[in-house]
């Protein structure tokens, strides 16, 4: 019966994040943002553990005014590290291939790619300011 409740909390929460948007299959996203001509926003973050990350998503990703702007803008993409979640192998190993990539060293860190891939703008840490802050960077990117 633990499993079973386990396994249903674990699997509403990913469809919880897939309803929300959010994607974590890095291929797809790019496809989808190339498809869109969309910005690709890429989401490190330790979801369970870093305090600043969900302090993040909660004043900011799940706020309506970014969920709308995203819904019409970005292809979101969440690179997660959590301690606790449990992740198959294959995602794993394409976060840290990312976060390699992207030279990543804190969380959370926000990175936007135009639709062919290459890198608009990186943000390390928590971006204050609240969703209309956020829209407001991420806007200039798009009009550029």
């Amino acid at each position: 019966m633990f499993c079973v409740l386990t396994a249903s909390i674990f699997f509403s929460g990913q469809v919880a994040r897939a309803e929300s948007g959010w994607l974590n299959d890095y291929k797809k996203a790019q496809e989808e943002a190339k498809a869109g001509n969309k910005i690709l926003l890429l989401n490190f973050t330790g979801s369970d553990w870093c305090g600043w990350c969900i302090k993040f998503d909660r004043d900011v990703l799940s706020q309506p005014q970014f969920k709308e702007f995203a819904r019409n803008n970005l292809v979101l993409v969440e690179l997660d590290f959590p301690r606790v979640k449990t992740q198959s192998a294959e995602l794993q190993k394409q976060n840290r291939q990312l976060a390699q990539q992207y030279e990543v060293v804190g969380f959370p860190t926000i990175i936007a790619l135009n639709s062919d891939g290459q890198k608009l703008w990186e943000y390390d840490g928590y971006f204050a300011g609240g969703p209309e802050a956020f829209i407001a960077e991420l806007e200039k990117l798009r009009k550029s």
